[in-house]
C-alpha cells in the first residue's frame, strides 16, 4: 500500500523496484524450467564433429618418433639387413618402395573415384525422385501420407 507522506517520485522510484524483483524471480524460475525441462529425457552429450587430434599425449608423441611408412627415401636398417643377408641388394629395396607408394596411390585413387560415383548416383537418384514428385505431386503425397501413418502407427 502506498503511502501517502511519499512523494510520487518515491513511490514510482518502489514501484519500479518491486516490478524489477518481481521480473527477476520470474527470469531465475524461466531459467529453472529450462535447465530441466523435460526432465524425464535423458541427459545428451555434445560434441563437436570437427577432428581435434589425439586425446592421448604419449600416444601422439609415439605417432611423431616413429618413421612414415609410405615414405621413400626412408631408410629401414632391419630391412636393409635382412635384405644383405639374403643376398638382394639396396636398389631392390627401393624398387619395392616405389612400387608400394604407385600400390597406395592406385588404392587412393580407386577410393576418390568410387566416392565420386557414389554422389554422383546419390545426386542422380534425388533427381529422379524430385522429377517424378513434380510429374505426380498426389500420388508422392500419398505416398509420404501412407509412411507417416505406418510409421505413427508403429510408434
Amino acid at each position: 500500500m502506498p503511502n501517502p507522506n511519499e512523494s510520487p517520485a518515491v513511490q514510482s522510484m518502489r514501484k519500479e523496484q518491486a516490478e524489477q524483483r518481481k521480473q527477476a524471480r520470474r527470469g531465475e524460475l524461466d531459467k529453472a524450467i529450462e535447465d530441466t525441462f523435460p526432465a524425464s529425457d535423458p541427459v545428451s552429450i555434445t560434441h563437436t564433429s570437427i577432428p581435434a587430434g589425439r586425446s592421448d599425449v604419449e600416444a601422439a608423441e609415439r605417432v611423431k618418433r616413429e618413421p612414415d611408412p609410405t615414405a621413400l627415401d626412408q631408410e629401414y636398417p632391419l630391412v636393409d639387413q635382412v635384405l644383405r643377408s639374403s643376398g638382394r641388394d639396396h636398389e631392390e629395396l627401393r624398387a619395392l618402395q616405389k612400387e608400394a607408394g604407385r600400390i597406395a596411390e592406385s588404392a587412393s585413387e580407386l577410393a576418390s573415384g568410387t566416392a565420386r560415383l557414389a554422389k554422383a548416383e546419390a545426386k542422380s537418384f534425388v533427381e529422379d525422385l524430385e522429377d517424378r514428385i513434380r510429374r505426380q505431386p498426389l500420388t508422392a503425397a500419398a505416398i509420404v501420407a501412407g509412411i507417416a501413418f505406418v510409421f505413427g502407427a508403429t510408434r
